[in-house]
């Protein structure tokens, strides 16, 4: 957990306007989305290493062997208790059976009630099957547990004389000298939650090392709290009927204190992140002055019904940390407060529905047994799991989804199992068995539903992404200047977040930070395909606020971005092929073709020959101009139209009304230049061979991107509908449509025809 810098009251505006300021400033300092972590990518790699050097390095060292060294000393302790190795359960009149046991001694009394326990000579213990309730802590009332403490403090100074006497009804009675149980007897399930405990540990260490700061620190709270829990149950369960020595005492005061210390670091940390609350520091005076009190009340056992008390209390601070996680997202739509709210949801319910079931079944002792024992290690192990996971959830996108299902299964398995003990009566194992398998069921059958509404249904097909990258080299190819814009649009449509904007600094991969509210992605220089990034995009809140980002989503980013380079490459070598290629025909055609009608040229045998040959050579060297040059511009291209249709009319002796507006200077490309070049050429051509006028105006306009030319005479041209499309026509029609364009004849009254060639979409018009 990362608690963010404050914010101003005022929520942030959503823009896509690009971030003015020195290339070494932060986006926002006062942004709760973008905080150091964001940026740290721009520094240098010994900085960013530098902070593992020195003394965190060494503490976590220390810490780590310190948690090494505690959890060795708990398993030498457990080691060193004397092992009983029989089974043990209660019957409906409170007594202790003996269900099985491996002891020659223990074996002919399976079945019969355990009445007592002396060691040695005067050590005796009166045992019911109270003694089987591993936890005092959820003994709900103060009288079982002080008659709990009681049993089991005669029990541990019985077992403690090493030969002990078991006294069973209808007097029968065995003698058996015990041993100490050893490491490798502790049972499977201790090495699980000692392991858990240990790992979790170690994870609250390097969390708080990483960055010391509040939120961090009640992070490391709330996992060594249920570190604590983990130990308890593990040290717990090594055996059916006996506990550690001093555990009946403490364990009743140590686990309460830490899950009234979980809770209130819940709320203090949903009053600082994802961002500071108004009114954060009070919330959490308030709820740890609450806290505070009750624990001293418990030491000092001034607390009547504590049971009670803490889980009302530890049920209320829960519906506290979702109120508040519902208020920060609605001041500001942080997808980390949307998925910690679900999870806080699912846990508070949880200990709601354990709290009720086990005050249910309060007149029952072996029910009560069975809930206590599996319902609170079930939400244990799920909440320290949650502890353990938090640092990751937001690399990982199938993590989150991964642990959310898991997550939902166990609390509906809990709830199955809870139920079936309190309302059916069900034994143990069956509860269990019938709980796991209805849930597996459920879970399989929604799984699919569940993984499409946890990916959200707004997300960009990939054909619909392949094909907006095509589109996107088209456009960059011909304007690199839009590379940033293009590439926003982009991920605004395949991200949908609340806000984006253009950095000016430079990175080489895109990198979610934020805890997953931010992603940031490189901008490259795509007129050189350089890789280098002069510019990062910035977007936060994915899916409107519903959704974080992840691992996942940069390295689909960087996908993006490098096929984006790749097409633009590409096309770029395409465009130098055809270029060269234009070259090369353009110096044929002039060395060729060109010598070839310069020989013919001077060798005409009339005038009317030379002049026909002479105008020949002007539109080969019209025409090789326009193959050897990449790009046109639109201003330049028209003069040199005009220059070539004016010197056809004069010789046809028809009057030239030629007029241009452009908005805007634009650059055309080859195919462009050349489609416009010919149908203008065979417009005119059209006009002087079968019009015979005397006028002909050419009007050619660029206006928003709409390019439109119009020629009309005043020749003898009728009914244009009822012509013939051949060579000419048809390749004029077939030019226009290439590039996007169409084209209309149309009738003038009194006399001649105009042709109308518009294009609506001008720019697009280049990547035909």
């Amino acid at each position: 957990m990362n608690a963010p810098a404050e914010r101003h009251p005022a929520r942030p505006s959503r823009r896509d306007a690009r971030t003015s300021g020195p290339p070494t400033s932060r986006l926002d300092d006062n942004d709760s989305g973008i905080d150091t972590t964001v940026l740290e990518q721009w520094l240098p790699s010994r900085l960013r290493s530098s902070r593992w050097l020195g003394w965190r390095l060494r503490a976590l060292v220390v810490l780590a062997l310190l948690g090494c060294l505690a959890l060795f000393l708990l398993t030498r302790e457990l080691a060193q208790q004397p092992r009983l190795d029989a089974s043990w359960r209660g019957n409906e009149h409170g007594q202790l059976l003996l269900a099985a046991s491996n002891e020659p001694a223990l074996q002919p009394f399976v079945g019969h009630a355990l009445l007592g326990i002396i060691g040695g000579d005067s050590q005796v213990a009166v045992l019911d099957a109270l003694a089987l309730q591993r936890s005092p802590r959820w003994l709900p009332g103060d009288a079982e547990r002080a008659r709990h403490h009681e049993l089991h403090d005669q029990l541990e100074r019985a077992l403690s004389q090493g030969h002990v006497r078991f006294y069973f009804a209808e007097g029968g009675t065995a003698e058996l000298q015990l041993q100490p149980r050893g490491s490798f007897r502790l049972g499977l399930m201790y090495w699980l939650l000692a392991g858990l405990a240990l790992v979790l540990y170690l994870i609250a260490m390097v969390v708080l090392l990483v960055r010391p700061m509040l939120a961090n620190a009640l992070f490391a709270l709330m996992a060594l709290s249920q570190c604590g829990n983990l130990l308890f149950i593990a040290a717990a369960g090594v055996s059916e009927l006996t506990l550690p020595r001093g555990y009946a005492g403490l364990e009743v005061h140590a686990r309460m204190a830490f899950d009234l210390v979980t809770a209130a670091a819940i709320v203090h940390a949903a009053s600082l992140h994802p961002r500071r609350l108004p009114g954060g520091p009070a919330i959490a005076l308030l709820v740890w002055g609450l806290v505070g009190g009750l624990l001293a009340l418990d030491v000092r056992a001034a607390l009547p019904q504590a049971w009670w008390w803490t889980q009302g209390i530890g049920a209320a601070l829960g519906l506290s940390a979702i109120g508040l996680l519902s208020w920060s997202y609605r001041i500001e739509p942080h997808p980390y407060a949307l998925v910690q709210r679900r999870f806080g949801i699912v846990t508070a319910g949880t200990w709601i529905l354990l709290t009720a079931a086990i005050a249910a079944v309060g007149q029952t002792p072996g029910a009560q047994q069975g809930i206590a024992t599996v319902g609170s290690m079930i939400w244990v192990v799920f909440l320290a799991s949650l502890m353990l996971l938090v640092p990751f959830l937001a690399k990982s996108q199938q993590m989150l989804r991964e642990f959310s299902l898991l997550a939902g299964v166990s609390t509906v398995a809990t709830s199955l199992d809870l139920l079936f003990v309190t309302a059916f009566s069900f034994g143990q194992f069956t509860s269990i068995t019938l709980s796991v398998f209805l849930s597996i069921g459920l879970y399989v059958s929604v799984r699919q539903w569940l993984l499409n509404h946890l990916r959200g249904t707004g997300m960009v097909t990939m054909e619909r992404l392949f094909e907006r990258l095509y589109r996107m080299a088209r456009e960059v190819e011909a304007h690199p200047e839009r590379a940033s814009t293009s590439l926003l649009s982009l991920l605004r449509e395949l991200f949908e977040p609340l806000e984006a904007a253009v950095a000016p600094k430079s990175t080489q991969h895109a990198r979610a930070s934020g805890d997953g509210s931010a992603l940031t992605v490189p901008v490259p220089d795509l007129s050189r395909i350089s890789g280098r990034a002069d510019e990062t995009l910035v977007l936060r809140y994915s899916q409107r606020g519903r959704r974080l980002f992840t691992r996942e989503d940069a390295r689909l980013a960087d996908r993006i971005v490098e096929q984006l380079k790749r097409a633009v490459a590409f096309d770029q070598a395409v465009e130098r092929g055809r270029s060269e290629e234009r070259s090369r025909l353009a110096q044929d055609l002039h060395d060729d073709i060109g010598a070839r009608l310069l020989t013919l040229m001077y060798q005409a045998q009339s005038p009317e020959q030379e002049d026909y040959i002479r105008h020949t050579l002007q539109d080969l060297k019209t025409l090789t101009r326009g193959l050897a040059v990449s790009s046109h511009r639109l201003s330049h291209a028209a003069a040199e139209w005009k220059a070539d249709v004016q010197q056809r009319l004069q010789i046809a002796n028809v009057v030239l009304d030629w007029h241009t507006q452009f908005d805007r200077d634009a650059e055309l490309t080859v195919v462009q230049w050349s489609a416009l070049t010919r149908v203008l050429r065979e417009l005119v051509s059209n006009t002087i061979a079968h019009a015979r006028a005397t006028r002909v105006a050419i009007s050619l306009q660029l206006a928003d991107d709409r390019l439109e030319l119009r020629v009309h005479d005043d020749g003898h041209g009728r009914n244009p509908q009822a012509w013939a499309h051949g060579l000419g026509l048809g390749g004029i029609r077939k030019r226009v449509k290439q590039l996007g364009g169409e084209v209309e004849w149309r009738e003038l009254l009194p006399a001649g025809i105009e042709c109308r060639v518009r294009f609506p979409n001008w720019s697009q018009s280049a990547s035909a």
